[in-house]
C-alpha cells in the first residue's frame, strides 16, 4: 500500500530529530489523555446500567448478554479497526471507534423506547466501539515510547480513563432523572449522554492526533534498515504465526486476555446481584454507581503504579501478582452476600488484578514485535481479550440464574489456572522489536 508522506529521518537520528518524536510523543500522550476521559465517561456511564435495561427487557438470564455484547462488538470491531490503523494511522481509527460507538448508543435508546430486545442487543454490539477506541488508545500511547518506558506511557493512558469511568457510573443517575421528563426511560437515558461524548472524542482524535504516532515510528524502524520491507500483507494471520513462535508475545496476549476474561464475568453481573438485595430502583442505582466507581478506580487509578513495576521488576512479576489479586477479588465478592463494602472491596481488587495484567500483558506483546507487525498483533490481541470477555459474560448470567453469584466467582477464579500456568512456565523470548 502507499504510505503518506513523511519528512525524511536519518539511520542515526541527530538531537533534533530525537527532540522531534519527543515532541510528538508528548503531544500525542496529552491528546490521548483528554479523549481517554471523554471516552471512559461514554463507556461506563452506559454500561453501568447495561445489565439492568437488558433485565427490564428481556430477564436476567440473558441480563449478562448486555455485557457480552458491547464486549463482543469491541473485539470484533478490532478487526476494522485494525485495517484502518494499517491504512491510514491511529487518528482515523480511533474515531471511526467512536463514531461506532456512538450510533450504538442511539440505537440502545431506540430499542428502550419500542422495547425491542433484538434491536438492543444489536446496539450493544456496536456501542463496543468505545471500548475498541479506548483499548487501542493505549497502543498509540508506546508507539513512539522509549522501550524501557512502554509499560509506563502505556499506563498514563489506561489511568487517564479513570476520571471518566468514576464519573460515569454517577451520572447515571444524573441524566436518568434529567432526561426522563421527556419521554426517555430511565435506564436507556445514560446511553444519550454516551453518545454525544463519544461524537466529541472522536472528533479530538480524528482532527488534532497529527502527525500520527504510528507513521513516525514506522518511518524511523526503516530509516534504520537498509531495505524497506514489505508491510501491506503484514495482517492478523501473520502477526498470529509471530506471536506464536515468541513466548513474550503469547504470555502478553494471555495475560490481557485472561485478566479480561475474569473481569467482565464477575463485573458483569454484580449490578443484577446488588439488585437482587431488595433495593428500590432509586438506591440499586446509587449503589450500583458506588461500587463500580470503586471498580472503575481499580481498574485505572493505580495503572501507573502498574507501568512502573512492569518496568522496574519484569512484566511477568506483574502478571502474577495481578493473577493473585484476582483470585483474592473472587474470595471476597464471592463471600460478600449483599454487604455493599465487601462487594466494592472485591470489586477494587478485581479492577486491579485486572489493571496488572492488562498493563504488563499489553506492554509485553508490543516489545515482542517489529514495528510494522505491531499494530496486526495489537489488533489480534484485543480480538482475543475481547471474544474471551464477551464468552464470560455471556456465562454470567446463566451461571448466576442456575447456582447463583458465589459460584460465579469460584468459575471465574479458576479460570485464572491456565495462565498461572504460562506464566510460571514463561522464559522470555528474545525480542524483535525495533
Amino acid at each position: 500500500m502507499t504510505q503518506p508522506a513523511t519528512p525524511a529521518v536519518s539511520p542515526v537520528p541527530t538531537v533534533d530529530a530525537v527532540e522531534t518524536v519527543e515532541t510528538v510523543q508528548r503531544r500525542t500522550l496529552r491528546l490521548l489523555f483528554v479523549s481517554q476521559v471523554t471516552g471512559g465517561v461514554g463507556v461506563t456511564v452506559g454500561m453501568s446500567v447495561g445489565a439492568l435495561l437488558a433485565a427490564d427487557l428481556a430477564s436476567i438470564g440473558v441480563s449478562g448478554l448486555a455485557q457480552s455484547a458491547a464486549v463482543m462488538g469491541g473485539a470484533l470491531l478490532a478487526v476494522p479497526a485494525t485495517r484502518i490503523v494499517r491504512r491510514y494511522g491511529r487518528g482515523p481509527s480511533l474515531a471511526a471507534a467512536y463514531l461506532t460507538a456512538a450510533l450504538g448508543g442511539s440505537i440502545i435508546v431506540a430499542a428502550a423506547m419500542t422495547r425491542s430486545v433484538p434491536l438492543l442487543f444489536a446496539g450493544f454490539l456496536l456501542f463496543g466501539g468505545g471500548t475498541t477506541a479506548s483499548l487501542q488508545a493505549r497502543y498509540a500511547a508506546v508507539d513512539l515510547a522509549p522501550r524501557a518506558l512502554y509499560s509506563r506511557h502505556l499506563s498514563l493512558i489506561v489511568w487517564a480513563t479513570t476520571v471518566g469511568g468514576v464519573l460515569g457510573p454517577n451520572l447515571a443517575s444524573v441524566a436518568g432523572t434529567t432526561l426522563g421528563r421527556y419521554g426517555i426511560p430511565t435506564l436507556a437515558a445514560p446511553f444519550i449522554l454516551s453518545s454525544v461524548l463519544f461524537t466529541f472524542a472522536a472528533t479530538l482524535v480524528f482532527v488534532w492526533l497529527r502527525p500520527d504516532p504510528l507513521r513516525v515510528a514506522q518511518s524511523l524502524a526503516r530509516s534504520s534498515e537498509t531495505t524497506t520491507k514489505p508491510t501491506s500483507n503484514l495482517g492478523m494471520r501473520v502477526a498470529l504465526s509471530a506471536v506464536l513462535a515468541n513466548t513474550d508475545a503469547r504470555l502478553g496476549i494471555a495475560a490481557a486476555a485472561a485478566g479480561h476474561m475474569v473481569m467482565v464475568g464477575v463485573m458483569a453481573m454484580t449490578p443484577v446481584h446488588i439488585r437482587d438485595g431488595g433495593h428500590s430502583p432509586a438506591v440499586t442505582l446509587r449503589i450500583v454507581g458506588v461500587v463500580l466507581s470503586l471498580h472503575v478506580a481499580g481498574m485505572y487509578a493505580f495503572a501507573p503504579v502498574m507501568g512502573w513495576l512492569a518496568d522496574r521488576f519484569g512484566r511477568r512479576q506483574v502478571i502474577l501478582g495481578g493473577i493473585a489479586l484476582l483470585l483474592a477479588a473472587c474470595a471476597v465478592a464471592g463471600t460478600a452476600g449483599h454487604d455493599s463494602t465487601r462487594l466494592a472491596i472485591g470489586l477494587v481488587l478485581l479492577g486491579l488484578g485486572w489493571s496488572a495484567t492488562m498493563v504488563a500483558g499489553s506492554s509485553l506483546l508490543s516489545q515482542s514485535m517489529s514495528a510494522d507487525l505491531r499494530p496486526s498483533a495489537q489488533g489480534l490481541s484485543d480480538l482475543v481479550m475481547g471474544i474471551a470477555g464477551a464468552s464470560a459474560g455471556a456465562l454470567s448470567g446463566v451461571v448466576v440464574q442456575a447456582s447463583g453469584y458465589p459460584t460465579l466467582t469460584l468459575v471465574a477464579a479458576l479460570m485464572t489456572a491456565p495462565l498461572a500456568a504460562l506464566a510460571l512456565a514463561h522464559r522470555p523470548a528474545l525480542s524483535t522489536a525495533s
